[in-house]
């Protein structure tokens, strides 16, 4: 059985964080206004297509990311709290693809797809201490 054999179609997650001045672009550059950070809202529909994903790889797997295609569609102010969801639309033997949204509770935020590839991660833990060394 391969590691996505046991993915279904529409398996979803979700992931949710509260705006904090540390995850706005002013945070990072001063002169830029004090909105959710696109690099965040990223991250958290990341961490939803995670969510989506886990319990139904094998033990010992986890899924890494491989491609994102995403539009920020509106700013949300520090204090607002944002909610990414993920849907699996498609699986194949070395990638799941995913439907992805944030929504900060008045409007849609962000919204496309998410690519995540299984990997055994002993395998892919050794891989990288070989690279980190060379």
């Amino acid at each position: 059985m391969g590691p996505t054999e046991r993915i279904p179609l529409g398996a979803a997650g979700e992931a949710s964080v509260v705006v904090t001045r540390e995850l706005t672009v002013k945070h990072l550059h001063e002169r830029m206004p004090e909105v959710y950070g696109t690099p965040y809202m990223i991250y958290l529909m990341e961490v939803a297509a995670t969510q989506a994903a886990a319990p139904y790889l094998p033990e010992g797997w986890v899924s890494v990311g491989t491609e994102v295609n995403v539009k920020h569609l509106a700013a949300t102010p520090v204090g607002r709290t944002v909610i990414a969801t993920a849907t699996v639309v498609a699986v194949g033997e070395r990638e799941i693809r995913f439907a992805v949204r944030a929504h900060d509770g008045v409007e849609l935020i962000g919204v496309g797809t998410h690519a995540r590839a299984p990997v055994d991660l002993a395998r892919f833990e050794r891989r990288m201490n070989g690279k980190a060394g060379a």
